[in-house]
């Protein structure tokens, strides 16, 4: 019997001892190497070009998936012979015509080389994703504000973590991964929305959870939305802001 019950526990140790082998660690190199899903071949852009899987929104050339945001007019922007477009100051915000959920962004713009104001009143203009959620574009060289407010923030809601413009008149650039939030059936929040931003390169926004939407006066809230347009902004003061080429990739 005492023979038998040794043998029965060696049994089982040996056993266990496998069971935990195969559930634990791996023990060979190709246990912990994935061939699919294969990611798709996407061919980036040279010397300023969009990648290969990028929708343009704007090449300077029109504004075919551009239109005024107020009465879904054709927009009254300047089209500028440089291929970029400039604020045509109390004609209204212009949106794109397709809407969109989580996406990449890239977007340049430019604050004229004469300045003209200060504080929020010098060069302001925003990209608002799905019409809601500002990143703020404003001319901050030599001309302070409100820090939640000032070029590059989430506006009213996140200071950028770097002011990190060009000279006035120059050509800046954000580069901006969004992901949209996401509601209930019920319409409730499960999901906050988020944003990374980089300004020329430097890392302003670091995955930060959106609030809600960008208010002037008040808290942000949400609202149970689905996808919708990129918007620019306005701002009804002779910002004189420039944009030029705007491509997307959408994330979902």
């Amino acid at each position: 019997m005492k023979l038998y019950k040794s043998t029965l526990l060696i049994f089982l140790l040996v056993f266990s001892s496998s069971v935990f082998a195969q559930e634990g660690e791996p023990t060979k190199p190709e246990a912990t190497e994935t061939y699919k899903p294969v990611p798709p071949k996407v061919v980036p852009g040279k010397n300023g070009a969009p990648p290969s899987d990028a929708l343009v929104l704007f090449d300077g050339s029109d504004f075919d998936e551009w239109i005024s945001s107020g009465d879904s007019t054709a927009v009254k922007w300047h089209l500028n012979k440089d291929g970029s477009m400039t604020v045509k100051d109390k004609t209204g915000n212009i949106q794109t015509k397709r809407n969109f959920g989580s996406f990449q962004l890239h977007i340049e713009w430019s604050s004229p080389a004469e300045t003209q104001g200060e504080g929020q009143s010098r060069a302001n203009s925003g990209v608002f994703m799905q019409k809601r959620y500002e990143i703020q574009v404003l001319d901050n060289n030599n001309n302070s504000t409100y820090v939640n407010g000032q070029v590059g923030s989430l506006y009213k809601q996140s200071v950028p973590m770097a002011m990190a413009s060009v000279p006035s008149g120059e050509w800046n650039s954000y580069d901006i991964i969004f992901h949209a939030p996401k509601f209930s059936k019920g319409g409730n929040l499960e999901e906050p929305a988020t944003i990374t931003v980089l300004h020329n390169g430097v890392l302003i926004q670091d995955h930060f959870e959106i609030e809600g939407p960008s208010e002037y006066i008040g808290w942000p809230k949400y609202e149970p939305h689905g996808k919708a347009p990129l918007e620019l902004q306005d701002h009804r003061d002779n910002s004189r802001v420039s944009y030029r080429n705007i491509w997307v990739r959408e994330l979902d």
